[in-house]
């Protein structure tokens, strides 16, 4: 599977990675990629954002540790666009006895589950200890065993949380890294239309250990230990 990691994502994952290793030319950059987004569907994401703070409450009150408390309201529509996933034949490689296996998000009507974590963490048998890659990627390994690479983020990011909003809709939690300090973002994958919004939050933090979170989250692997 890492054979893949340097192959190019298609056109808005680097759009992504340049808005996040550039943050300076924040307002620049979301002019180049932004296409008009009507109030009902600014609505329609944001009613999906409280559903999902709501439903990782751990993950909100992790941030507001850092950050104070914050909700769907604070955070800003950066672009919305279409994505062209990575699609190729492969059965989910991540088996029962497998440490991440508990942590893969199975799909609401059974095809298949959202991986988050197993680009980013190494934690298969055999290693003295668990370590992070550099990059974060979410993969669907479908029921027909094909599998596709709907979103990537570079060493400036992490993907920490994921949920099933429908059938259709994926929404992930995580932050980026910035200048300023880190900054919790929104990332809202439709798989039937193929398309992906943006959202960041309106406050960044410097108080913030990368791999907190993880740390607490997957509680089969022992982080703590590996410098991050």
């Amino acid at each position: 599977m890492k054979q893949y990691r340097l192959r190019s994502f298609g056109f808005f994952c680097a759009l992504v990675l340049v808005w996040a290793c550039d943050s300076g030319s924040d307002s620049k950059q979301e002019e180049a990629i932004q296409p008009v987004a009507s109030e009902n569907q600014l609505e329609t994401l944001k009613n999906q954002i409280s559903l999902a703070l709501v439903q990782k409450n751990n993950w909100l009150n992790h941030w507001a540790g850092s950050l104070g408390g914050f909700d769907e309201s604070d955070f800003i529509w950066v672009f919305t666009d279409s994505i062209d996933p990575m699609e190729m034949p492969e059965k989910n490689p991540i088996l029962e006895k497998d440490p991440l296996r508990p942590y893969q998000i199975a799909h609401p009507e059974g095809d298949g589950v959202m991986d988050i974590y197993s680009y980013k963490v190494e934690a298969q048998e055999g290693l003295d200890r668990p370590f992070l890659n550099p990059d974060s990627e979410v993969i669907w390994y479908r029921s027909d065993g094909m599998k596709e690479r709907l979103l990537f983020i570079g060493p400036s990011g992490m993907f920490e949380e994921g949920l099933w909003l429908s059938p259709v809709e994926f929404l992930v939690l995580g932050y980026f890294e910035e200048d300023e300090g880190f900054r919790p973002m929104v990332w809202m994958i439709n798989t039937e239309k193929h398309q992906l919004s943006q959202f960041k939050l309106n406050k960044t933090t410097e108080k913030y250990l990368p791999a907190s979170y993880l740390d607490k989250k997957l509680k089969s692997v022992d982080l703590a230990s590996n410098g991050n």
